[in-house]
């Protein structure tokens, strides 16, 4: 790759969202921004290579945008007020308010978190318009193929555009409302940044992992006695502090019973456990904690161990109990699984996960799991069969790389 082709992809990150919000403020239409900015991006592949990189690369992407959403809106109507509209890039007048947001990916994070889509299609939309996500991220996110994922994010499109479904910048008012969704969004651009599930990319992608961290404090501040955030902004910062821990020198996975807790990050930790018990004094009062409270507590109780043998399982499978009864999905029951290994053993847990085999047989973490608890009961034959099929779904580099290494292991 070239410097001025890594110069784009530098660019991309950092200006995505600028630009767009820019383009959706002066049109009104969010589709069309994201046209016109993916316009603007590809012209500077194909220019910057022979001109070079301006001085300025954001304010020429936004100008190339403009001019490019202009295009679009002619080519698209004939009608009078389309090009009366066209012109309001040449309008003077001070640029719409920011709202209650000042951020503009998360201004725009909120603007498609849109309560009139469903749940499942605002967040594959906006994951792919803003988090910074490719469809077959999204789709692995999500558990389905990646064809299934594309029609998701089609048809949410053709909703907005056929419903038309207001894209106005969101009130103070409207954040309670749309909050659920951009946690969840946030949550999991997080997992891609915590563990890439692609083969073409870093094991870890601390760009992700550092956005979702600054969109959530972001949030925090917007809401401050929303348990919810607090609980996502913890449950990311303690996991966030183990990452230099997470791979090896040689690029392989760590897991969390192998990793070297002295390299934690114990500001991170530290600030982490102070929001947990912050959740755990407002659940005493009769506020019942929610999904990522939880998940906080359950990683609290990981970072609070010496080492792995102190770690109180009782505590985390009774976590998991409770988190069961609000989300009573395959991975929740997969983790708990894991859990229940630590305090009855692995025979207790391969029966739990057996019940898992129909609906997470596409999950290489189901088979990663089945093969270190058949490894561990001493079923070579089986374990080996079951880490080649977690190696052959798994993507990303790292825990392939840890896979391979214990499959190579068995007897």
């Amino acid at each position: 790759m070239s410097d001025a082709e890594e110069a784009v992809t530098r660019v991309h990150r950092a200006e995505w969202a600028r630009v767009v919000a820019s383009l959706t403020r002066r049109f009104g239409d969010l589709g069309i921004a994201e046209e016109a900015a993916a316009e603007a991006f590809a012209t500077a592949v194909e220019r910057w290579p022979a001109d070079g990189v301006p001085p300025n690369p954001g304010a020429w992407l936004t100008t190339t945008a403009n001019r490019k959403a202009i295009d679009r809106i002619r080519r698209e109507s004939k009608r009078d007020d389309k090009h009366r509209e066209a012109q309001m890039v040449h309008d003077d007048a001070p640029p719409e308010p920011a709202g209650a947001i000042d951020d503009d990916r998360l201004r725009l994070i909120f603007t498609c978190c849109h309560p009139a889509l469903a749940m499942q299609a605002r967040l594959a939309l906006t994951l792919r318009m803003l988090g910074g996500l490719t469809v077959p991220e999204i789709a692995r996110a999500f558990l389905v193929r990646e064809t299934a994922m594309e029609q998701r994010i089609t048809r949410a499109k053709a909703k907005i555009k056929a419903a038309r479904i207001p894209y106005r910048m969101p009130s103070a008012e409207d954040l309670p409302a749309r909050v659920t969704g951009v946690l969840a969004v946030l949550y999991l651009v997080f997992n891609e940044g915590y563990l890439a599930t692609g083969p073409d990319t870093d094991p870890l992608r601390h760009d992700l992992t550092a956005e979702a961290i600054r969109l959530t404090r972001l949030i925090r501040a917007l809401l401050p006695h929303d348990g919810e955030v607090a609980g996502l902004l913890a449950l990311m910062l303690l996991t966030e502090a183990r990452r230099t821990a997470r791979i090896s020198p040689d690029g392989e996975l760590v897991t969390l019973a192998e990793q070297d807790r002295a390299t934690w990050d114990t500001a991170l930790i530290t600030e982490g456990h102070r929001l947990v018990r912050e959740r755990l004094a407002a659940a005493a009062t009769g506020t019942a904690p929610g999904r990522y409270q939880i998940l906080a507590a359950i990683n609290a109780v990981h970072t609070s161990a010496r080492d792995a043998a102190d770690t109180d399982w009782s505590q985390i499978v009774a976590l998991y109990d409770q988190l069961l009864h609000l989300d009573p999905s395959p991975i929740i029951t997969l983790n708990r699984a894991i859990a229940i290994a630590e305090l009855h053993g692995p025979d207790a847990a391969l029966t739990a996960i057996d019940q898992l085999q129909d609906t997470l047989a596409d999950y290489h973490a189901y088979h990663a799991t089945r093969a270190d608890l058949l490894r561990r009961l001493g079923h070579s034959r089986q374990a080996r069969a079951a880490y080649d099929k977690a190696i052959e779904l798994a993507g990303n580099t790292a825990e392939t790389a840890y896979l391979t290494r214990r499959r190579d292991q068995l007897r």
